[in-house]
């Protein structure tokens, strides 16, 4: 029967690809969509399909119930933009100045809305209930996703899979792996206060340069000596502002990061070890610190069954030299809010463009992917719900039987 879903997703391409283009020519940005959500809403609703907007702020949950009883299957894709000026030549180039879809979510909503489309058609077939999450502002800490589980997004829902494209993996290769599969996404932010003066008289200052460099030095230790060095995790200093005129010592020193972790304990370390390197440079040079440390989203862990399961498919639907397991990735996801409440999976679905030319890395001007993933993301989100709702059910029914007549 999936075969048959399948061919309907194939028959309804031509939709898909329409549906990504207008997202892209008309991006919004996180915790401002407007007429994004409205689009889903409406697009959901003339499939016939049970809607609730406004879920958690911004985003829109899809109700397929089943002609027959059994577990409830969550489908989650996200549809915010980035602040980045398009620069691109494609038809469909992004249409709002400064904005554009320069990570995928695009195509992730089109091709959920034509997963939606094809288990609209076949409702009757289902034993159990499908839930279509469509998630607002996943760029932007604290992330959609919080709001709409606290909404009820989740609630009723036995387990959920999400896919992300990649620009830089081959299309036709998917990956992922149980366990951590990326990381918790910290930031911070350090201001030195020292004391200002003139340059020609620094034994009369305490320069706020000098500590704040002294600073970020030490810091840069503690991934090499404080880490389990079996241990991922990135300390990356993006910002640094001090200063006004060359011949004054500044008085005041801000620099800016962000720290990446996969394990629980280590995100703990990072935070204390700053703490103490911040506190102790200051002291030993005269100054004060503020210091504050926001902790964003949490490393995204997949469940070992779901994720096994979601290998066996894909290898099924694929082939075996199609799947791939990932190395841990030190980028943030905010799917690991839904992964803290439910059983599921998330899985990067290979994007690469034809041409090596074209292809650039996510948040890139440039960036852009082969709509064709689209396709083989949404295949294999059909195969989940397939294998969840008729496989699982089926087999189920037949132990039952079984067990009777014994």
């Amino acid at each position: 029967m999936v075969t048959s879903w399948h061919q309907k997703l194939e028959e309804q391409y031509g939709q898909m690809v329409t549906w990504r283009r207008h997202f892209h020519q008309y991006p919004e940005l996180s915790f401002e969509e407007v007429e994004t959500p409205k689009k889903i809403a409406e697009t959901l609703t003339e499939l016939g399909i049970e809607v609730r907007t406004g879920v958690g702020g911004r985003g829109v949950v899809g109700i397929i119930r089943g002609g027959k009883p059994g577990k409830t299957v969550a489908l989650r894709a996200d549809f915010d933009a980035l602040p980045i000026q398009d620069e691109k030549e494609a038809p469909y180039a992004s249409k709002v100045p400064g904005i554009m879809h320069a990570c995928g979510h695009d195509g992730h909503t089109a091709t959920l809305l034509g997963v939606a489309k094809v288990l609209a058609e076949v409702r009757e077939q289902l034993a159990g209930t499908v839930v279509l999450i469509h998630q607002h502002a996943e760029e932007v800490d604290p992330g959609g996703a919080i709001g709409m589980i606290e909404d009820g997004c989740l609630d009723g829902v036995d387990v959920i899979y999400g896919t992300h494209v990649g620009s830089m993996l081959p299309l036709g290769l998917v990956s992922s792996r149980k366990g951590a599969l990326m990381a918790a996404a910290d930031g911070f932010e350090v201001t030195i206060h020292g004391k200002g003066g003139h340059g020609a008289s620094p034994h009369e200052t305490v320069d706020s340069i000098i500590v704040a460099t002294q600073v970020i030095n030490q810091l840069q230790l503690l991934v090499s000596r404080r880490v389990d060095p079996l241990q991922p995790a990135v300390l990356s200093v993006g910002s640094f502002h001090a200063g006004q005129a060359g011949n004054v010592i500044a008085d005041k020193a801000v620099f800016t990061g962000t720290v990446r972790t996969l394990d629980a304990e280590v995100r703990d370390l990072m935070e204390a070890e700053m703490r103490a390197v911040i506190e102790g440079v200051c002291k030993a040079h005269h100054a004060e610190a503020e210091f504050t440390y926001v902790r964003g989203y949490p490393s995204v862990v997949n469940h070992a069954v779901e994720t096994e399961l979601f290998m066996d498919i894909a290898r099924r639907d694929l082939g075996a030299d199609k799947v791939l397991e990932s190395p841990p990735m030190m980028g943030g996801e905010d799917f690991a809010y839904y992964l803290q409440h439910v059983p599921g999976a998330f899985f990067f679905t290979g994007a690469g463009m034809e041409d090596p030319a074209a292809n650039f890395p996510h948040h890139h001007p440039k960036f852009d992917f082969d709509e064709r993933a689209m396709l083989i993301a949404g295949k294999l989100l059909l195969s989940l719900v397939h294998h969840t709702l008729q496989e699982e059910q089926a087999t189920e029914e037949q132990v039952e039987e079984q067990t009777g007549r014994s």
